[in-house]
């Protein structure tokens, strides 16, 4: 499989933005079971036990000048899945990333794309294929700027009308 966004977002230069569409991604994931049997809280004080590789990335790319921003957009109310999502997303802002939440409802007049995807620079488009499961099948990288353009341009529509972060309270 290509590599994962670390190694683009270790090269850009002005932007990384990243669009998430999906209610339910591969649930073994190590961290999300150990959230879902209650074992693991992310807050700023043990930033010993989750800081990892992509945080790493994350903080030198915005040290250096990189916008990180991320938006997902999500069924309501929350999915498992997207509500630990949620509770990890602290982790990703601690790292210096911007996210916001925008729940479905709210993007039915927006043109969403039906795949996740990064942009890096207004010109690398790295695409994510999934499985029904939420397994990631394939990463495709994508060098056009019609396209590049295309993603950027429905980032943008969805970050305008999403709410930060900070501000988002899912609906229960």
């Amino acid at each position: 499989m290509r590599p994962p966004a670390r190694e683009p977002l270790s090269q850009a230069r002005r932007s990384a933005i990243h669009l998430e569409v999906r209610d339910h991604y591969h649930s073994e994931d190590p961290d999300f079971l150990a959230w879902r049997e209650g074992r693991r809280q992310f807050t700023r004080d043990n930033r010993a036990e989750w800081w990892e590789g992509w945080h790493d990335a994350v903080h030198a790319a915005v040290s250096r000048g990189v916008a990180v921003r991320r938006a997902r957009v999500v069924s309501e109310p929350l999915t498992e899945y997207v509500r630990w999502e949620y509770d990890y997303a602290a982790t990703n802002v601690a790292a210096g990333e911007q996210v916001r939440w925008l729940p479905r409802r709210r993007a039915k007049d927006l043109a969403v794309p039906a795949v996740d995807f990064w942009v890096f620079d207004a010109e690398l488009v790295l695409f994510h294929h999934f499985g029904g499961d939420g397994t990631l099948m394939e990463r495709e990288y994508v060098t056009d700027a019609a396209l590049a353009a295309w993603c950027t341009d429905a980032f943008d529509a969805i970050w305008e009308r999403a709410t930060p972060h900070e501000e988002y309270r899912p609906v229960q």
